[in-house]
């Protein structure tokens, strides 16, 4: 698994998750916003599923901060990596209803990286981005060490290399990439 969060992912996932109570939340409820109120916000993926393998599969959620988009990437990883299984988070919402659901839960390799915690680490952003590199790399080596890898200095053939032999597409989420930004 290739996940930067200073907590373990399924812990991650799981406290995420559970701050939206995904069992309590049924498909058509009406959203109540307030103090305490939860609401599917499953959607997301139907529309990410519809741009995979395609020219618009990059992807940027832009919104103002504490607006969820941690818990977004949270749900597309649970959802996407292939060594979770996760159905039972989703079958009760909206995107379980989606002809897109089946085909693509649970099967990427799934790398969620957090930017801040590496840019924390490091003095500038040349030195986060060896650094995450560097990372990156070494996860793989770890995760897939039966694979012989061309060039282990290069982030790029690496990923090639892992795909080659998986024949399993990645799907790269970024979180708090706006830190670049804000600090």
């Amino acid at each position: 698994k290739l996940i930067y969060e200073k907590e373990n992912k399924k812990k991650k996932i799981l406290k995420e998750l559970d701050k939206i109570d995904l069992q309590s939340i049924r498909p058509n409820r009406n959203i109540n916003i307030g103090i305490g109120s939860e609401f599917d916000k499953s959607k997301l993926i139907a529309r990410t599923n519809e741009a995979l393998c395609t020219e618009q599969k990059y992807i940027c959620v832009s919104r103002p901060r504490r607006f969820g988009k941690s818990m977004a990437a949270n749900m597309l990883a649970a959802y996407y990596d292939r060594s979770e299984h996760t159905d039972e988070l989703f079958e009760n919402l909206k995107i379980s209803k989606d002809q897109s659901y089946r085909e693509n839960l649970n099967r990427y390799d799934v790398i969620k990286i957090n930017i801040q915690e590496f840019l924390s680490m490091t003095g500038t952003v040349e030195e986060m981005l060896e650094m995450l590199k560097n990372y990156l790399i070494s996860d793989f080596k770890e995760a897939y060490p039966k694979i012989l890898l061309r060039d282990e200095k290069n982030l790029i053939q690496v990923m090639k290399d892992v795909f080659s032999y998986t024949k399993c597409p990645f799907v790269i989420l970024i979180d708090e990439w706006d830190c670049l930004f804000r600090e």
